[in-house]
């Protein structure tokens, strides 16, 4: 009876260290060791708390990693094209963008046939690392070709929107957008850019962003964490 009192009074004490945000989502728990000490109660106490608080989906334990708070799951409605910012605004959460790259290269063959420009012609590669509030959520890649995109080339591109920024000072709106999603594993690098362990679960979305008369203006890839991002999809069967 008394380590089941116990159990409930971890349980309840580590529920309310999360509701006020004393670990923010995606961060990682002390030890059991210190946690344990630190409550004054056994491991196997501890543990009992822990796992119910799995059970509620508000921990996830990573093996060989420690106990990590649930982060906030995104994605975007069925069918609807809807920007991280937009999702991020969406959910009462302050959007943030971190730039790691932005310069001008040469298109490499496969994105000068997707972007329909010609082999060589002058891109803007954009590579930043977009969160929630604390949480650092995916790292986005994007081309974009430079007859376009030259307004973009020296703007301060730190927390914002790209396709805002894109309508705003290109006057170039991104009207579709073709999207396929495949899975893959973080290697250290990509990791340690995403706050995650090497072999973390990574979603993979390849976009190709379209104008209203069909012009391909965009080459993007995504890589979220497979723990934070969620695609969904309407699916129809052919009458």
């Amino acid at each position: 009876m008394r380590a089941s009192i116990a159990s409930e009074q971890t349980y309840r004490q580590l529920a309310d260290a999360l509701q006020r945000g004393v670990y923010g989502p995606g961060a990682r728990l002390p030890a059991e060791r210190t946690l344990a000490a630190q409550y004054g109660v056994s491991r196997e106490t501890l543990r009992n708390a822990l796992n119910r608080l799995a059970d509620e989906h508000l921990l996830e334990s990573v093996v060989g990693s420690g106990w990590f708070v649930a982060p906030e799951v995104v994605g975007e409605p069925p069918s609807v094209l809807q920007t991280f910012t937009e999702m991020a605004r969406a959910r009462g959460l302050r959007p943030t963008a971190h730039v790691l790259r932005q310069r001008v290269r040469p298109a490499t063959l496969a994105e000068a046939d997707v972007l329909r420009i010609p082999p060589g012609a002058e891109v803007l590669e954009l590579v930043r690392l977009r969160g929630m509030e604390r949480t650092t959520i995916c790292l986005d890649e994007s081309v974009l070709p430079l007859d376009l995109a030259e307004p973009l080339r020296d703007a301060d591109l730190e927390d914002c929107s790209l396709y805002e920024e894109l309508e705003a000072r290109c006057d170039v709106r991104i009207h579709r957008s073709v999207y396929s999603v495949r899975a893959e594993v973080a290697d250290a690098h990509l990791a340690g850019q995403l706050g995650v362990a090497a072999g973390w679960p990574v979603l993979v979305g390849e976009e190709v962003g379209y104008t209203d008369v069909g012009r391909p203006v965009l080459v993007g890839a995504t890589r979220y964490r497979g723990d934070a991002y969620r695609f969904q999809a309407d699916l129809f069967r052919p009458l």
